[in-house]
């Protein structure tokens, strides 16, 4: 059996980097085809389209479709194996589609820890590089949920509103902030322009006034600059709906809680993001198992027969987690709910398929 194991997971190794190295090829070519005029009109080189572009794309590629890949890969070398009578045989010599599943599980886990390290740590760089060459050459829609007339509370007591956010510049226009004590505004700052020190790592505000209100009245205090310490930084004033996929998991998890901590409005979007990227590889697992099921009885039609089903078990799972988000991100259903459900739901159908099966 140990020689058996070894060829079915070679196998599985083969196609799936071949199947990887066919959906990479293909997308790169659609997605030249379709935005080369764009690349022409704004200047952008060959070394610039394929560095900056095109590399920090296939870290992103790989993680979406090794779930399909393997499904293939499952598919492909488990069906040729029932065309050829081997796992009759190997049944037939004691050995049952539980033991069988080994090198497939085993396989997967392997793919599932590649797939959540990239997603974790690899893809956030290459997307934010990316997604800079985007924005340069690719006549993009902006992707900003804030946009004019930011509020933040910076903490239990301290309000922040910016008239403008530029992001890019990661400077702020008409600033105005209130200190808030027993119910009451003790003092306010008000600044033309707040800019973010990148070396220094705070915030610089230009041309404004301080006013403390007390008992005795109102006491102003004008400065052309002044450095100050905020629990905040520029990504929480220039949200886009691609901040979590630029950020590694520890990122986006602080990402998250400051938000929660300044008041932001439409939390659900980036928990529901995180929360579907941390569950995204189980999916390899789960059509592992549904594609071991599926392919490993003899089915009149040949390959055709199987392929076809997994394609269109595929386009189920695909199209459920696709449903499910736009309910998560209105806070319809719970972010945890969402991500995990689809891949709960094919668990226990891959489950009840592999019980059914024919041992």
């Amino acid at each position: 059996m140990k020689f058996i194991d070894i060829y079915i997971f070679k196998r599985l190794a083969v196609i799936t980097t071949m199947v990887l190295a066919l959906l990479i090829f293909i997308f790169v070519i659609i997605d030249f085809s379709e935005n080369s005029d764009s690349f022409t009109d704004r200047g952008a080189t060959m070394e610039q389209i394929w560095n900056d572009y095109y590399l920090h794309y296939i870290p992103e590629m790989i993680r979406l479709v090794t779930p399909v890949a393997v499904f293939i890969a499952c598919l492909l070398v488990t069906g040729q194996m029932a065309e050829r009578l081997e796992i009759i045989a190997l049944k037939a010599a004691g050995i049952s589609l539980y033991r069988l599943a080994v090198p497939y599980l085993f396989f997967a886990v392997i793919c599932f820890a590649v797939v959540a390290f990239l997603d974790g740590f690899i893809v956030p760089k290459s997307t934010s590089q990316r997604i800079e060459f985007e924005r340069e050459f690719l006549m993009k829609r902006s992707d900003r949920i804030d946009r004019n007339v930011v509020y933040r509370q910076e903490s239990d007591s301290t309000l922040i509103v910016i008239n403008y956010f530029d992001g890019r510049e990661m400077v702020g226009y008409r600033v105005m902030m209130y200190q808030i004590h027993q119910n009451r505004i003790n003092k306010t700052v008000e600044a033309s322009r707040m800019n973010w020190d990148t070396e220094a790592g705070h915030w610089i505000l230009h041309n404004g006034e301080e006013r403390i209100f007390n008992n005795q009245g109102i006491e102003s205090l004008r400065f052309e600059t002044r450095d100050t310490t905020l629990n905040l930084l520029p990504r929480d004033f220039a949200r886009t709906t691609s901040d979590v996929y630029q950020l590694t998991y520890p990122e986006v998890a602080e990402y998250i809680s400051s938000l929660q901590r300044s008041g932001a409005e439409g939390i659900a979007l980036p928990q529901v993001q995180f929360y579907t990227r941390l569950a995204y590889p189980f999916s390899i697992l789960v059509i592992t198992i549904i594609g071991l099921t599926v392919a490993s009885e003899r089915r009149k039609g040949g390959k055709g027969v199987y392929l076809g089903i997994g394609l269109v078990i595929t386009v189920l799972y695909l199209g459920f987690m696709k449903l499910l988000e736009p309910f998560g991100y209105s806070g319809t259903i719970d972010p945890v709910t969402t991500a995990a459900l689809p891949h709960l739901l094919f668990a226990v159908v891959g489950l009840f398929l592999l019980i059914k099966a024919k041992k």
